[in-house]
Order: C-alpha cells, then sequence, then structure tokens
C-alpha cells in the first residue's frame, strides 16, 4: 500500500512540475556586448577579441542567454582557421548587456592568462582589433516560434488586426 501511494505521489508531483513549468520567450535585444576569446592545446597562444557593440541580437527571457552563441564562435573559428590557418583552435564568446559587465568579464577572463598563469606558463596574449574582425549578428528567427517582436511590431500586428476586425463586420453587414 505504501509503494502505491509513493508511486501515485511521485506521478503527482511530475504532472504538475510539468504542467507549471513555463517556456521561456525569445526576444531581440537592442544592444549586445560580445568579445571572442581562442586558444589551442597545441601551443600557448591565446587570442582576445576587442568588445564589440552587437546589434539585434536574440536573447532567451528566461535566462538571459544569447542565442546563437555557437554561430558566434564558428565566426571567430573561421577567421582564426583563415588567417592563421589553425582549424583546431577552440573558441568562445562571452557577452552581456552592458558595456561595464562585458569589461569585467573580460577583465577576469585576460587575468587568467596573465596575472594568475606567471606562476605556472607564460602565454602569448594576442588581440584582434574591431578592424580585423567584427561579429556579425545571428538571426534567430527561423529557429525559435515564440518570439516577442519589438514594440514597433506589436503595434502594426494590432493594426492590421483591427483592420482585419473591420472587413469581418463589412462582410456580416453584407
Amino acid at each position: 500500500m505504501k509503494k502505491l501511494i509513493s508511486a501515485v505521489m511521485i506521478l503527482l508531483t511530475l504532472t504538475f512540475c510539468n504542467s507549471t513549468t513555463v517556456e521561456a520567450k525569445v526576444k531581440v535585444a537592442p544592444k549586445m556586448y560580445i568579445f571572442g576569446f581562442s586558444a589551442s592545446f597545441k601551443n600557448s597562444i591565446v587570442y582576445f577579441t576587442d568588445i564589440q557593440e552587437l546589434d539585434s541580437a536574440w536573447i532567451d527571457t528566461k535566462t538571459k542567454f544569447l542565442l546563437g552563441r555557437d554561430s558566434y564562435s564558428a565566426q571567430l573559428k573561421d577567421y582564426l582557421s583563415t588567417t592563421i590557418n589553425d582549424q583546431h583552435r577552440t573558441c568562445i564568446v562571452e557577452y552581456a548587456t552592458t558595456l561595464d559587465a562585458a569589461e569585467k568579464k573580460f577583465a577576469k577572463l585576460k587575468s587568467l592568462y596573465t596575472e594568475k598563469a606567471k606562476s605556472t606558463e607564460g602565454y602569448d596574449l594576442k588581440y584582434i582589433s574591431k578592424n580585423d574582425f567584427k561579429f556579425e549578428a545571428v538571426n534567430m528567427e527561423d529557429n525559435n516560434e515564440e518570439v516577442t517582436p519589438e514594440p514597433k511590431v506589436k503595434e502594426e500586428k494590432a493594426k492590421k488586426e483591427k483592420k482585419g476586425k473591420a472587413t469581418k463586420k463589412e462582410k456580416q453587414q453584407k
């Protein structure tokens, strides 16, 4: 009897948890600050890109994660593979919604390879300027069904719906 009650309780708990989870929406952030980092296991050269302002970046509203991070990393990896001919680099991107937060993340990552790394082995830091490499915004609209449109788009959509309702009423009256 105890096993039956505990099994029912587990099923109820799982059902309740599944019904209360809310799907996160995706929206376009007006500005996002992003920088790239690349390292290799073959050598001690580490690359940093400048902090760049990225327009129209797609973020998850629940987790605040930048969508398409893998695409941004691939952009940096492709750039490095063509310029330095090393296809086996590990590339990541860091991002933030404010420039101050991005600068803090940049400084923290940089300190791992300068100040803290002096005791073990030195890394050769190289910087990639905005003039040499620039991240291109990734359009995630095709990949996500629930997209929160920007306010202007909402207004235009509401106008179209009102216009559509008016024409339906006119048809009904005729």
